[in-house]
């Protein structure tokens, strides 16, 4: 057999390559572009972009059911293990200290939800069923692991865009806010100065407060019970004192290993078929108006606890009250010190951005239950 009977052989990538397969493959090497020269979100970005090229070339069997990312996604995404993994890491991360210093914000972390539902109803009457209407909205909440948490139990086949969405609003946080921030609350609110008078918070308080949460949102809304709870368990390994092996393990070990696996089997399903479609822009669209949207309210928010307090409460921590931790409290933070450098208003930031956190998986749980009844 000559090399010219086997060119077809040797060429059949060629040969099924479509301009779709291009198209795609250059999205992926955007996101590739943004996570290393912008630094993007780059430890979920990078790998969903190469996800996205291996998933676009014919004929690599690499996303079939038997290959890795089918493997992969099957162990990961349908068993919804990845984002929960990613939650125990993030849990270990956060410090609910400022949150139950103040508990009054949790005000603003329900505020920061409200984008989520008004998308919601958006959505349905652009014609998306309830399902995939209710996982648009998450997007809202800038949470990337209950986004695809969501989306994976009640609309699989959207999961790639609203993932994408979810992580690549996440990481334009600093290039959306800002100018909400600024439009909605004047230059004396924006330097209103908060007192941070700390309360000792024991011990006993930050071991009981995770068991507490994941008892009483257990209760309340049990389809929220897989994210709070591995949300909390990362938070007790913290605040135990006594598993410092395992608290690290959570914090760099688990979460890096789960995110890597998690963004090369999202880029995977970004196939030309499912994701070059008019749908895909309507999600993206609409997940930008759920982010602006929960921005907005919790601007408002802020600006009517402001009001109620004699104008105590600077209303900058209400943009802080979305899921993106801890992002969305430092922005805050950082957009009062440039009106005013020595004003500190980092705790309370924080404390509304937990707040938002907890208020998200909440918000995705209320979905789940809704959606589950109704459909």
């Amino acid at each position: 057999m000559d090399l010219i009977s086997l060119l077809p052989e040797l060429l059949k990538g060629f040969t099924h390559f479509t301009p779709g397969n291009a198209v795609m493959i250059g999205v992926g090497a955007v996101l590739i572009y943004l996570a290393i020269a912008k630094e993007y979100e780059p430890v979920l970005l990078l790998p969903i972009g190469f996800g996205c090229i291996l998933a676009n070339i014919p004929l690599a069997g690499m996303t079939a059911a038997e290959g890795m990312m089918g493997v992969l996604y099957r162990a990961g995404i349908s068993s919804e293990l990845f984002p929960l993994l990613i939650f125990i890491g993030v849990g270990a991360m956060i410090d609910f200290s400022p949150l139950l210093a103040q508990p009054r914000m949790v005000l603003l972390g329900a505020a920061g939800q409200f984008g989520i539902f008004g998308t919601l109803i958006l959505a349905i009457l652009l014609g998306f069923p309830l399902n995939q209407a209710a996982s648009i909205g998450v997007i809202g909440a800038i949470d990337g692991p209950t986004s695809i948490f969501v989306a994976t139990k009640l609309a699989p086949e959207l999961l790639a865009p609203i993932a994408v969405a979810a992580y690549s609003y996440m990481s334009l946080i600093p290039i959306i806010q800002p100018p909400l921030m600024k439009l909605l609350t004047t230059k004396k609110e924006r330097m209103i100065r908060m007192e941070y008078a700390p309360r000792p918070i024991s011990q006993r308080t930050l071991v009981v407060f995770p068991i507490a949460i994941t008892v009483v949102v257990g209760l309340l809304v049990p389809e929220a019970t897989p994210l709070i709870s591995m949300l909390m368990l990362g938070n007790l390994l913290k605040v135990s004192g006594v598993v410092d092996r395992l608290n690290k393990a959570a914090q760099n070990e688990i979460i890096n290993i789960a995110t890597l696996f998690l963004g090369l089997v999202v880029g995977a399903t970004m196939t030309a078929s499912a994701f070059l479609n008019w749908d895909t822009g309507k999600i993206m669209l609409l997940g930008l108006l759920a982010f602006a949207l929960d921005t907005v309210a919790g601007l408002l928010f802020g600006k009517l606890m402001s009001f109620l307090s004699g104008g105590k409460i600077n209303p900058l921590i209400g943009a802080a009250g979305i899921s993106a931790f801890p992002m969305a409290g430092r922005l805050a933070a950082r957009v009062a010190q440039d009106e005013d450098f020595e004003n500190f208003i980092l705790m309370h930031a924080m404390g509304a951005n937990t707040a938002g956190q907890l208020g998200s998986v909440m918000a995705g749980g209320i979905l789940l239950a809704i959606v589950s009844h109704l459909v």
